[in-house]
């Protein structure tokens, strides 16, 4: 991911150092198995794990392997080279990577690091939802114009579309916990996943001690379609992200004006016109969903793979696995950010209410007709036909509906009809379903 979109956590969890870090623990715990199985001399894997302790892998590592991989054009070989130079410890070096091969290391680590990943980009999304949470119970009983197909529809509670949006993260803090629980898994199987040459105890010890779950069955990888599942969730996170991005964008145009992003002391929103303030963050938001959608698809691709293996998936997965879940960690902390400095205008919101001079109270109307006795036919006809006139004449229906002869509530009757709160007497039995 490119540094503008990148976080610091995630910077780090996807850092070529840390990702060789993985690499050796991997190796490590592999040969503490291989201890405890009596088949390698006793101490190595402590030898070696007090070595990485006392002398991390660092950009000096990194470096060295990638000059060993110049000469090997193999990373894994070039990467076990450079580890034993690191230690300097022959003996463990004889034994290290015993049995195993190259993606037994690489997936493994793989998830490994996908799993925190996601434990990143859940606490992300559970600080957004509290933020939801508060908007959500800030305006609560707050009326507000609800819109269908953009126009004008009836009164809501403006706190719901808060709750709402808390509503879809949780689904998908729900989709990325199986998907973490689908990714979690450890690959110690050898060269066509038959257990040839390492037996399934060595993968079991390696999965416990990464707190994984040993893959069932592989083959000389861990089966794709467990990555693209991560993918997919990540992109309908993206989808939601957008559906707030673009919610909060159309409440920030200047003819509604609703609700804007926070605009910073010293910000300028134009180069060239020193009035804007432009919903920026929010239409990077947009941008970022469009970029998880796109990752989606060659995850799909990687599903297929010849035979017991090939690695086509593997350059894909270098750039889509970091980027993707850099993007959507970046994303919901913007969110974040812009959600604690949201301004809200209760100002707009009443004047949005009133803005079709009574023409969203209609359906309250024509019930009452209906409850007054009228068929509904000819109680939808006469507010039909005075809602027309209000939209051409640009008068009030309660004032057109109040000189129609054909209607038979009038005065204070009529009025009640023009009034919000009807339409906000069930929202908390909604907020309830969410123990608010």
């Amino acid at each position: 991911m490119v540094p503008r979109y990148q976080t610091p956590e995630m910077a780090e969890l996807w850092s070529e150092e840390n990702r060789y870090r993985m690499w050796a623990l991997v190796e490590a715990y592999a040969l503490e198995a291989w201890e405890a199985l009596g088949q390698v001399p006793k101490g190595l894997s402590q030898r070696l794990l007090e070595h990485l302790k006392e002398h991390p892998l660092d950009a000096r590592f990194a470096q060295r392997v990638a000059e060993l991989e110049e000469v090997t054009r193999h990373d894994l070989v070039a990467f076990t080279r450079a580890l034993v130079e690191w230690t300097g410890d022959e003996e463990v070096g004889r034994y290290l990577h015993l049995g195993l091969t190259s993606s037994d290391i690489v997936d493994t680590a793989q998830n490994a690091l996908l799993v925190r990943a996601l434990d990143l980009i859940l606490e992300e999304l559970r600080e957004v939802q509290e933020e939801l949470k508060r908007l959500a119970l800030r305006y609560k009983h707050t009326p507000a114009i609800a819109r269908t197909h953009g126009v004008h529809a009836e009164p809501t509670s403006f706190g719901l579309r808060f709750l709402s949006f808390h509503a879809a993260f949780e689904r998908d803090k729900e989709r990325l916990k199986r998907a973490q629980k689908t990714i979690g898994v450890a690959m110690i199987s050898g060269s066509v996943g038959n257990y040839a040459h390492v037996p399934p105890e060595v993968e079991a010890h390696v999965a416990r001690r990464l707190g994984l779950s040993p893959e069932p069955l592989s083959t000389q990888v861990v089966p794709r379609d467990r990555h693209a599942e991560v993918l997919a969730a990540l992109a309908i996170l993206g989808g939601n992200l957008e559906r707030v991005a673009v919610e909060l964008r159309h409440l920030q145009r200047t003819e509604v004006l609703e609700a804007q992003e926070p605009f910073r002391e010293g910000q300028t929103g134009s180069s060239s016109m020193p009035h804007k303030k432009n919903p920026v963050g929010l239409e990077n938001l947009t941008g970022m969903a469009r970029l998880l959608r796109g990752y989606l698809g060659p995850s799909l691709e990687n599903i297929a793979l010849w035979h017991e293996r090939d690695i086509s998936h593997s350059s894909v997965e270098r750039v889509i696995l970091p980027d993707a879940t850099t993007a959507s960690h970046y994303a919901l902390r913007r969110l974040k950010g812009i959600l604690e400095g949201l301004v809200v205008s209760e100002a707009n919101l009443k004047r949005n209410l009133d803005l079709t001079r009574g023409l969203v109270y209609s359906q309250q109307v024509l019930n009452a007709l209906i409850a007054q006795g009228l068929p509904r036919d000819r109680a939808y006809a006469i507010v039909q036909r005075n809602a027309l006139r209000s939209w051409e004449e640009g008068r009030s229906l309660a004032e057109l509906l109040e000189e129609d002869p054909e209607n038979p509530l009038k005065g204070e009757r009529l009025k009640a009809l023009f009034d919000p709160a009807p339409f906000l007497k069930h929202v908390d039995a909604i907020y309830a379903r969410f123990g608010l």
